[in-house]
């Protein structure tokens, strides 16, 4: 499908929301939209910095929903919860997906699906806050704070109805606070931040002399194979274009079984909505598409998304994924690049690592002790290797 028609598919659908106002609360209602279509793009965006944060955008998941990779047919049904006031404007909102599984979400909640299967009790379907496919920290619930209160206490709500088994709230920059009703997960995710640096060569210059050498070998070796690279803005890219890197990104996911999230109409559609978001890294042999990396573009930073390559070549997805970006971000003065949750690969590449977190709200009592009990553990554990990390930083020691 071309961009073009994309957006027509957006433009076309409608959505009904459900209010659930109560005769007593004379608040404006907590409402449930079965598509983020119906809220005006500017009060949304405004809502949640989306220059800042172009992943939680109504561009990005309008897309999502216009190139079908969310619905009922793919088990992420939209149910996202706002808030407006006596004049339409958004006090408060939340990206909300009823699942009926735990792909595509990168925090492993498997284990607890299972446990609960195992007693008896049904753990899908669940609800969740935030980005499908995504494992990018942001706002997940924004606005004023009586009315993110609110929708946090419609969506435990619908938890006590039976309607949901539980809910979480993945990769939040701000939430709740951790308690008996939230329990807070936390992770790793590596991101390389740019000191000023005047060129490649600059922040290598900050690196240890083994991860120097090394480094320059991977890029010597791609660069004697004849392999080149080209940085474009995706904005104009054509039908056949965007095919090519579809298909790259797929193989990917084809490769270990899986469909992959994202389908072909998803790309255009969003580069389409959000001009200047969509970077295409692209490796080249001759004539011929080796490997794409892409990655979106914020104010401030680089968020490293999704890649694919025709072949496996040794160092490529490093200079794809990593180097290219790293100058990308040098010559265009953004200060961080994210490259997501996992991938010890990253630190030795000039990438460090923050802690991110999630937090889950469990109905079933045995279940909410248990994983209690196992989160405290795990926090423990990621504390740890955040500080083995940092004590075998790429960097070198001054």
């Amino acid at each position: 499908m071309l961009a073009s028609e994309a957006v027509r598919r957006i433009e076309s659908r409608h959505c009904r929301p459900s209010e659930t106002r109560t005769v007593a609360d004379p608040r404006p209602p907590v409402e449930t939209l079965s598509s983020i279509e119906s809220v005006d793009p500017l009060s949304w965006d405004r809502l949640f910095d989306a220059g800042h944060n172009p992943c939680v955008s109504h561009a990005f998941l309008h897309a999502l929903e216009a190139a079908g990779c969310v619905g009922d047919h793919c088990g992420w049904t939209p149910q996202h919860q706002i808030i407006r006031d006596d004049h339409g404007g958004l006090i408060a909102a939340a990206p909300v997906y009823l699942k009926t599984h735990s792909r595509g979400e990168f925090v492993f909640d498997w284990a607890w699906a299972d446990a609960l299967e195992r007693a008896g009790h049904a753990y899908y379907p669940k609800l969740v806050c935030g980005v499908p496919f995504t494992p990018v920290p942001g706002p997940r619930i924004a606005g004023q704070p009586d009315g993110v209160e609110r929708i946090l206490d419609a969506l435990r709500a619908q938890c006590a109805r039976g309607e949901a088994s539980s809910v979480h709230v993945l990769f939040p920059t701000t939430a709740p606070t951790a308690d008996d009703q939230w329990l807070e997960r936390r992770d790793l995710r590596y991101v390389w931040s740019n000191d000023g640096y005047a060129d490649f060569d600059g922040f290598l210059a900050e690196l240890t002399s083994k991860r120097r050498k090394t480094i320059r070998r991977e890029r010597r070796r791609l660069g004697e194979q004849g392999i080149h690279f080209t940085t474009r803005l995706a904005d104009d890219l054509d039908a056949t274009h965007w095919q090519a890197v579809h298909a790259l990104y797929a193989r990917t996911y084809l490769i270990r079984g899986q469909r992959p999230y994202l389908t072909p109409e998803f790309f255009p559609a969003y580069a389409a909505l959000a001009p200047g978001r969509v970077l295409l890294i692209e490796a080249h042999l001759d004539d011929r598409l080796l490997a794409v990396a892409i990655a979106i573009v914020g104010d401030d930073t680089l968020f490293g998304r999704h890649w694919g390559t025709a072949i496996d070549v040794d160092g490529l997805h490093f200079e794809t994924c990593y180097y290219q970006g790293i100058e990308y971000c040098i010559e265009h003065r953004l200060t961080r690049y994210d490259a997501g949750v996992q991938g010890e690969q990253k630190r030795m590449r000039g990438f460090e690592p923050f802690i991110t977190r999630s937090l889950h709200h469990i109905a079933h009592p045995g279940l909410r002790r248990a994983v209690n009990a196992f989160l405290a553990e795990e926090r423990r554990a990621v504390a740890d290797w955040a500080e083995s990390a940092e004590e075998h930083s790429a960097f070198r020691r001054v």
